[in-house]
């Protein structure tokens, strides 16, 4: 049952959390690797961009790319980060500009995504130490340690956010600085006409588009554990702006190096074919090591996923959305049930296919992209004096202009989902569109506890 709320909210961008105070609030540099790993964790997975069209398209996609995608997405998620300064992100967003049905429309579109890529990431971790140990290639001992690696991980969510945002900081140094060493070796080697070859007669457009795609969106996951950040109104802008620059540099050289040190085959370049340049740039050595930082990045990603996901959950629960067990925090001020939670669908997902888990979440994740940027525009147009601690220098015509270049690409992305993608994203979003209504009809008959913290902030204080 909802709880009377007689404080009433505080006013936009001035949320403040006083009961979450011993928690240790997350700083600039963890959170810019937060950021880094919730979007790209390193070039792993960037080669089939050149297998699909060429050294030239490959590195003007992840060039120009972030121009139409990754910048309007982080700019949006800065202004409306520090808007509403608390957790749940893009669900408050939405909800504050369409009511709370479509609040909880992206909230569950938005989580399934982030589930099913995090379901990914133990599965292609032990894809790497297969080689090494091949009992892990299938059967029982592939099931146990799939369910081990993600309970270790569950695990170090579980036990605080700041650890996560040190760890993500420790792994990211550890991916990043064989690629340094490697563009070193690679200097007096590069032939700058390598990077020029095109063919746009045999260019795979349906597989170069989904790779830049899903390495350069997920900006605005960071915002669900706005909450949880350290001075968020300059804080949270200013780790957006860092992380976009450490990740484009992270795409952007290696395949530089890559495609400019070494004779093309174009076929070679699929998954893990960084590990083999930086073995006949440097050696065994460098390709070991390549190969360790690739493994353990997925365990970044994975942290980092899964406490966005997991805050995303608790924020729903403040603002009266799932159920008041989903808002109780560990003594580590963490979200207890939705880690759980988070982590049953990881496991219950892992057995989806690569190619299935990226278009899937691809498509989900655009619909979620189509409601944020409709938020976006429509707390421009209804409420333009409202509190903006960051607010991006453009007016309503520029705020929509803005969301144009994005869109079109959303639209190019759906188009090139197969029918079966097209099929089970359809009935997730059935899924979604009927269970707002068991949760109020629950709410109603007292079936579960609902309640809502006083002190978030409301588009109506203004």
């Amino acid at each position: 049952m909802e709880e009377p709320n007689n404080a009433g909210y505080v006013a936009l961008g001035e949320a403040s959390f006083p009961t979450l105070d011993k928690f240790q609030k997350v700083s600039v540099i963890p959170l810019v690797f937060l950021i880094f790993y919730e979007v790209s964790g390193g070039p792993f997975g960037v080669e089939d961009s050149v297998q699909a069209a060429g050294p030239l398209l490959a590195l003007l996609g992840f060039l120009l790319f972030p121009l139409i995608w990754s910048i309007p997405e982080a700019l949006i998620t800065a202004e409306m980060g520090t808007m509403f300064p608390e957790n749940g992100g893009y669900v408050v967003w939405v909800s504050s500009a369409l009511g709370p049905y479509w609040g909880f429309q992206q909230g569950w579109m938005k989580w399934l995504s982030g589930v099913i890529d995090n379901a990914l990431y133990p599965v292609l971790f032990l894809d790497y130490l297969k080689s090494a140990i091949p009992a892990l290639e299938g059967g029982i001992p592939r099931i146990v340690a799939v369910l081990a690696l993600t309970a270790a991980l569950t695990y170090m969510n579980y036990r605080g956010l700041s650890i996560v945002g040190w760890v993500a900081i420790l792994l990211g140094v550890f991916s990043l600085l064989p690629f340094v060493l490697m563009g070193l070796v690679a200097i007096p080697k590069l032939e700058p006409s390598r990077w020029f070859v095109v063919d746009f007669s045999n260019v795979d457009w349906g597989l170069y588009l989904n790779t830049l795609f899903w390495n350069l969106n997920y900006w605005d996951s960071i915002s669900t554990l706005a909450g949880e950040v350290e001075n968020p109104n300059k804080t949270l802008p200013k780790a957006l702006f860092y992380a976009l620059i450490l990740v484009v540099s992270a795409y952007f050289f290696p395949l530089l190096i890559g495609t400019g040190a070494v004779p093309l085959d174009q076929e070679m370049w699929s998954d893990g074919y960084f590990s083999e340049i930086a073995k006949i740039l440097g050696g065994v050595w460098l390709r070991s090591w390549i190969q360790g930082a690739s493994a353990f990045s997925n365990m970044g990603m994975f942290v980092a996923e899964m406490s966005s996901d997991s805050f995303q959950l608790l924020g729903m629960a403040e603002r009266g959305m799932l159920p008041e067990i989903f808002g109780k925090r560990s003594r580590y001020g963490t979200p207890l049930t939705g880690i759980l939670f988070s982590a049953s669908g990881v496991i219950l997902l892992s057995w989806l296919s690569f190619q299935e888990i990226v278009a899937a979440e691809n498509f989900l994740y655009c619909f979620g992209m189509i409601m944020e940027f409709i938020a976006f525009v429509k707390l421009r147009m209804d409420y333009p004096a409202a509190p903006r601690p960051y607010k991006i220098p453009v007016g309503t015509v520029g705020a929509i202009l803005i969301c144009i270049p994005p869109t079109l690409l959303i639209l190019v992305v759906l188009t090139l989902a197969s029918l079966k993608v097209m099929a089970i994203s359809s009935v997730a979003l059935i899924i979604g569109l009927i269970m707002k209504p068991c949760l109020d009809y629950a709410e109603k008959k007292r079936w579960f506890r609902f309640s809502k913290i006083s002190d978030l902030s409301s588009i109506h204080s203004v």
